[in-house]
C-alpha cells in the first residue's frame, strides 16, 4: 500500500507526463500554471468535464494529480513541506503543503475550486500569489 506522500510524488510526474504527452508545457516551472489553466479549460465547463475531453474518465484521480503537480511546482519553486494523514478518509483532498517562509496551501483543494469555478480561481493567479 502506497502512502500520501508516495501517491503525490507519482501522481505530479504521471500528470507532468501526460500532459506533455498531450501538448501542455509541464515542466514543473512556475510559468507552466498557465498550462494547468489552459488544460483545465480545453477539457471543462462550468465544473463538468467536456465530452471526450481528457476528463471524462478518471475525474478524481486527475484533480488530484493536477493538484500534486501545482504544489509540488510550488514547493520545487518556494520550499516546503508535504504534511498528509494517511487516516484521513478525506486525506488526498486535505493534503497540505508547508511553506518554508510559513504559510500553508492546500493545492488539491484549489485545483477542485479552480475546474467548478473557473478562471476566478485561476492556478497561475495562485501561485503568482504565493509567490509574493
Amino acid at each position: 500500500m502506497t502512502t500520501l506522500l508516495q501517491d503525490i510524488a507519482s501522481s505530479s510526474e504521471w500528470i507532468a507526463n501526460a500532459l506533455q504527452h498531450s501538448g501542455y508545457h509541464a515542466n514543473f516551472s512556475p510559468e507552466s500554471l498557465t498550462e494547468i489553466d489552459r488544460f483545465i479549460d480545453d477539457h471543462s465547463s462550468d465544473g463538468i468535464a467536456r465530452p471526450g475531453g481528457l476528463l471524462t474518465d478518471g475525474l478524481g484521480q486527475k484533480l488530484f494529480a493536477l493538484g500534486a503537480y501545482v504544489g509540488e511546482t510550488i514547493r520545487r519553486e518556494r520550499g516546503g513541506t508535504w504534511h498528509v494523514d494517511d487516516d484521513d478518509p478525506r486525506g488526498e483532498i486535505n493534503i497540505e503543503l508547508h511553506l518554508a517562509e510559513g504559510g500553508v496551501i492546500w493545492p488539491v483543494q484549489r485545483v477542485m475550486k479552480r475546474f467548478k469555478n473557473g478562471a476566478e480561481d485561476g492556478i497561475a493567479a495562485y501561485g503568482a500569489m504565493i509567490g509574493r
